[in-house]
C-alpha cells in the first residue's frame, strides 16, 4: 500500500508525539494533554510555585521552497552553534571594552582629584 508524503509525515508525526506524550506520562509522571493533531502540553509548578504549562509541538518540516529544498538538520544545528559562538565572541569582546572603559575613567578620575588637592 502506497501512501503519499504528506500522509507518510502525518503517521511518523503522530507516532513520535505518541512516544513523547507516553514517556512524560510514564517515566515523568506528568499529566500529559493533547491540545492540537501536533501538540501536547502539561502543567508545571515553578521554583517561586508559580503555575505555568509546557507546550511541546512535534512537526515534520517539508523543507524550504515547500519541499524543493530538503530540510537539513545537521546544518541548520551546526548554524546556530556557530551563531551561538558569535554571540559569546560579542559578549566577551563587550567585556573587554567595558572593563578598559571602567578602568580609563577610573584613572581620569584620580587625575583629577589629584589636580584638585593640588590645587587647595
Amino acid at each position: 500500500m502506497a501512501v503519499s508524503r504528506k500522509v507518510e509525515r502525518e503517521i511518523e508525526r503522530t507516532k513520535y508525539l505518541e512516544k513523547i506524550a507516553e514517556f512524560l506520562s510514564e517515566k515523568c509522571n506528568e499529566e500529559v494533554l493533547k491540545v492540537k493533531s501536533n501538540e501536547i502540553c502539561f502543567p508545571i509548578v515553578g521554583c517561586e510555585g508559580n503555575e505555568d504549562w509546557i507546550v511541546v509541538t512535534v512537526k515534520v518540516p517539508t523543507g524550504a521552497n515547500k519541499g524543493t529544498e530538503p530540510y537539513d538538520g545537521y546544518e541548520l544545528a551546526e548554524d546556530y552553534q556557530m551563531k551561538l559562538s558569535e554571540k559569546e565572541r560579542k559578549k566577551e569582546e563587550s567585556e573587554k571594552k567595558k572593563a578598559e572603559k571602567i578602568r580609563k575613567d577610573k584613572e581620569m578620575r584620580e587625575k583629577k582629584k589629584a589636580i584638585s588637592e593640588k590645587g587647595e
